[in-house]
């Protein structure tokens, strides 16, 4: 709910742990679970522990471009979550 990500919506999922990167589509798991399961062929290239980023994207014409803000959602260990952003912020050089 807080990525805004709908049922059956496709989704990048970026293995941060092993490098895999693959496609597929999200299912909703029970409210406050903290579950993120992958099913399938997509269950080949996860590990229980496996550090994942999972990506959705829009498609927005030049005027809604400029308005547009992503929602980015980062969770603990356990899948909770500790804080949503709308960019990623700039890291100290």
């Amino acid at each position: 709910d807080a990525s805004g990500i709908r049922e059956y919506e496709q989704v990048h999922v970026w293995n941060v742990t092993n490098g895999a990167r693959f496609t597929t589509y999200a299912i909703r798991a029970d409210e406050g679970s903290g579950i993120i399961s992958l099913n399938g062929g997509a269950a080949r290239h996860v590990q229980v522990g496996d550090l994942v980023i999972i990506a959705a994207f829009a498609s927005v014409d030049a005027a809604e471009a400029d308005a547009f803000r992503p929602t980015l959602v980062y969770v603990d260990g356990a899948n909770r979550i500790t804080h949503t952003n709308h960019s990623i912020p700039k890291q100290a050089a």
